[in-house]
């Protein structure tokens, strides 16, 4: 009997690649055997024409269902939106730009068959990222996965297959403020990777700033980790030590040599310094507490504003 798989797809201001995207995908969903799709869309408050196109997708082909966010609520919203709407036994997640390899979905379908409830695809190229991004990228998986026990694998994105268990376990958690490789790599389940080569955008240009990519990777270090706030703790102890050893030095000079009339360099220097670390750990502390207000709010991680194709259509 056919399987139906549900394949998860954001797009936000990606009008360049609709098409592109749909002729490449569908072969390689069609070359998949005993397997019927439904193509979850998620328009994240696009400004151009991504939804005339989407819908018009839905309209002239029954597999693609689309649901229109009321504005932009960020990528990882959307990625939780598809997989919440999805309905097949196996969920795959799949960036719009295709830089992900379509053509892997059917290793990916055959080894969950075989058993596996989460099957990763690892990127063992990425030359077609620039250099900064790969040594960005490399730096933090490095540090989340010292500061934090919920190890995420390296050089994995949300390109992935997982069952419909792996599914119902995503939803029952509440984090308003989510990091998806974080959640994922929490619920575990039993997993195979699949390693394959980074391709250049389709088409289009990335939405992710440095500036994004720098808060989204604080996103997942706070979300997953106390031990930032820990460091500060010694931070501060090391630095009361040093003033005590320099207290203890200034008494023994004074005893010895008299008094001298003190420096104003390095008494500016001295005060530059702890007020430094002194900001540094309450901006540190502000993030968490930051979390824990929008936690608090439970306000919903996104809002749908309508619904196209399929049975859901309003």
């Amino acid at each position: 009997m056919s399987q139906l798989i549900t394949l998860a797809v954001p797009f936000y201001n990606e009008a360049a690649t609709i098409q592109i995207f749909a002729d490449t995908i569908l072969p390689a969903l069609e070359a998949v055997p005993d397997t019927q799709w439904e193509i979850v869309c998620v328009d994240d408050g696009s400004t151009d024409g991504t939804l005339l196109k989407l819908v018009a997708l839905a309209r002239a082909d029954s597999r693609f269902r689309v649901l229109e966010f009321s504005r932009n609520f960020g990528k990882e919203a959307a990625l939780t939106a598809a997989i919440d709407a999805a309905r097949g036994a196996a969920v795959i997640p799949i960036d719009a730009d295709l830089q992900d390899p379509p053509a892997l979905i059917a290793r990916m379908v055959q080894a969950w068959r075989d058993g596996a409830e989460v099957v990763l695809a690892r990127r063992t190229d990425r030359s077609s990222d620039g250099m900064l991004k790969r040594k960005s990228a490399a730096w933090f998986y490095k540090l989340h996965n010292r500061l934090s026990k919920t190890q995420i694998p390296e050089n994995v994105g949300d390109f992935r297959l997982i069952d419909r268990a792996v599914v119902e376990a995503l939803k029952q958690l509440p984090e308003r403020q989510r990091f998806m490789k974080g959640l994922f790599a929490w619920v575990g389940f039993r997993t195979v990777t699949l390693d394959y080569t980074r391709a250049p955008r389709a088409a289009g240009e990335t939405k992710f700033s440095g500036f994004a990519l720098w808060n989204f990777a604080l996103e997942g270090l706070t979300g997953f980790s106390t031990v930032p706030l820990k460091i500060w703790t010694y931070v501060g102890a090391l630095c009361a030590l040093g003033t005590l050893l320099y207290a203890i030095y200034i008494v023994i000079v004074t005893v010895m040599f008299g008094s001298s009339v003190p420096g104003y360099a390095s008494l500016f220097v001295a005060i530059t310094f702890f007020g430094s670390v002194q900001l540094i750990s309450i901006g540190l502390l502000g993030e968490y507490i930051g979390r824990i207000y929008l936690e608090t709010k439970q306000r919903p991680p996104y809002l749908i504003r309508k619904t196209y194709g399929g049975d859901d259509a309003a």
